[in-house]
């Protein structure tokens, strides 16, 4: 809640109300309203002393975001910074499966969340070490494809949205109403869209291992293994 109101709901505020000569101005009112997201992704670096490629990537969306407002560029940049951003991820998490470690790794088959450690032991002792692989390999491809998903919507939103000149009143509250729009429009299809492919590992996890839901879940101080 609030990564939300920090990151979304303050921000688009600030563009949509205070963008007017009789408030803060165009330039004012995006320097201000961009402080909010900057500020918190700044905080959460030093408290929790964690950075990331997607955390990196949320940092310099801002950045350009401040940098299309303030230097008065075409809006046409701000559609295709909107898709760059997310189809970058999509591309990573594709990329990273000719690495060491896969992104998918990461973001959803993790120690964080699962207790991997067991169901590595369930898959070796059953023989389906292989056959998971496959299967986490296809989850992969579901993953970035819920990535470029966000990317052609972020960019067909933009471009409905913001029409009007970089600098002025108009496009802080198109970008503001933009902002807004995108948690029901991209993020939360994006994020059922997630969910799904975790259900799909869960399940593969479940029918080659064994494990019930509470196995499988990483254990808490007061839930055991």
């Amino acid at each position: 809640m609030v990564d939300l109101l920090v990151s979304l709901l303050i921000p688009s505020l600030i563009l949509m109300k205070l963008s007017g000569e009789s408030h803060l101005g165009a330039d004012g009112a995006l320097a201000l309203a961009l402080a909010f997201p900057l500020g918190w992704g700044g905080f959460e670096l030093i408290k929790y002393r964690k950075f990331n490629f997607i955390a990196l990537l949320g940092l310099v969306s801002v950045l350009l975001t401040g940098s299309i407002g303030l230097l008065k560029l075409d809006s046409q940049w701000l559609a295709i910074k909107e898709a760059a951003i997310p189809g970058l991820i999509g591309l990573a998490v594709l990329v990273s499966t000719r690495t060491r470690y896969p992104l998918i790794r990461t973001l959803l088959f993790n120690k964080a969340v699962l207790n991997i450690d067991l169901i590595h032991e369930r898959l070796e002792q059953g023989g389906h070490t292989a056959h998971f692989e496959t299967r986490l390999q296809r989850a992969t491809y579901l993953l970035s494809g819920t990535f470029f998903f966000s990317s052609l919507m972020n960019y067909l939103l933009a471009k409905w949205i913001v029409v009007s000149p970089a600098g002025s009143e108009a496009f802080n509250a198109e970008l503001g109403r933009m902002n807004l729009l995108s948690y029901p429009v991209i993020a939360v299809p994006s994020t059922l869209m997630m969910m799904a492919v975790f259900y799909y590992i869960w399940r593969s996890v479940q029918g080659l291992t064994g494990l019930t839901l509470d196995e499988v879940m990483h254990p808490t101080p007061d839930r055991k293994p």
